[in-house]
């Protein structure tokens, strides 16, 4: 994908950048009831495969959005940023764990960058707003890209440069860049939440936070693609 075609994109889409903003209930999971987690597909990962992690408010939202994109093999929820590894859900929902709801994101390089995709993590979700995202809020909700190394940090810290000067949104950019500590893999009820939830029947659906996924995470998938048609997997 070439990095012009992107960012024209981008530009074409910035004046519409917060339609993707939809207030709403906010996620209460509740990882006893019925959530559909079996029959989950195993994903093959590339041992070359890049790895990005940014957190953006629920890893539900953005794991929908990137697992769309062509040259990603997988978007896996999980945690970072705190002091404590191992962490779980419900250590992380109190918003005192310091670490955040996040996004791994294994993808083919050769089919997009990383570029690419931090400047598209800059328009699908809010980074003006500290600590919350539409109707969710703490610190395990803020707006972060962690870095493994000096190429990463470097490298986000220009994407947000230029985000903040092509004036993508119109207050400031209050993104953090944080080093990756203490990653840890999200519950199984996690993974692919807003896919098994588009595949669910109407009863599975009762105890899947459907009031939601309804109104936040879908109306922001569907602008999505249709915005990106041309970036998606198997044409959307």
């Amino acid at each position: 994908m070439r990095t012009s075609s992107i960012l024209l994109l981008l530009v074409a889409g910035a004046v519409g950048a917060a339609a993707f903003l939809v207030t709403g209930p906010t996620k209460v999971p509740t990882p006893n009831s019925n959530q559909n987690v079996k029959n989950l597909k195993v994903k093959m990962i590339p041992k070359d495969a890049k790895t990005l992690v940014v957190a953006g408010g629920c890893f539900w939202c953005l794991e929908a959005i990137f697992e769309d994109l062509k040259g990603v093999y997988d978007v896996e929820s999980g945690y970072a940023g705190g002091p404590k590894a191992g962490i779980t859900y419900q250590e992380v929902s109190n918003g005192n764990s310091g670490h955040a709801e996040v996004v791994k994101i294994s993808y083919d390089s050769k089919l997009i960058g990383a570029q690419e995709l931090l400047r598209l993590f800059f328009v699908i979700h809010d980074p003006t707003t500290l600590n919350s995202q539409g109707p969710d809020h703490g610190t395990q909700y803020r707006s972060a890209i962690f870095y493994s190394n000096s190429d990463e940090r470097e490298l986000a810290g220009k994407i947000l440069k230029e985000s903040n000067e092509k004036k993508i949104w119109q207050k400031p950019i209050v993104t953090s860049i944080e080093p990756l500590v203490n990653y840890t893999v999200a519950e199984q009820y996690h993974q692919d939440y807003f896919v098994r939830y588009e595949k669910a029947t109407p009863q599975e659906r009762m105890g899947m936070n459907a009031g939601y996924c309804a109104a936040i995470i879908e109306p922001k998938v569907q602008k999505f693609r249709k915005q990106y048609l041309d970036k998606l997997k198997k044409g959307g």
